[in-house]
């Protein structure tokens, strides 16, 4: 019996179809062949990277009474001056 290969975690096995409008779809295409990638990687990585974005805000974290009290003596503890990180701030960037 021929020994069966385990999916890779990564393989593409479920479809996500969607419609869009000609002009939609030709802006799509167009940023997708400027990046070199096909329309349908194009648009799951833009997907893929927004839904991230999207449950960074929503990540839930649960702590016992003492960790609790742990956390919020960290955030009430006074600020420390950071002499590298305001000279950091203070420098123009690139882009000005």
């Amino acid at each position: 019996m021929p020994a069966r290969a385990t999916p890779n975690k990564d393989t593409k096995a479920d479809r996500i179809e969607l419609r869009a409008s000609p002009r939609h779809a030709a802006i799509i295409r167009q940023a997708a062949e400027a990046r070199g990638k096909t329309v349908s990687s194009f648009m799951l990585d833009a997907a893929y990277l927004e839904a991230q974005r999207d449950l960074a805000d929503r990540t839930l974290f649960r702590l016992d009474e003492a960790q609790w009290a742990r956390f919020i003596k960290a955030l009430d503890r006074p600020t420390s001056s950071k002499p590298r990180l305001r000279k950091l701030m203070q420098t123009p960037s690139a882009l000005e």
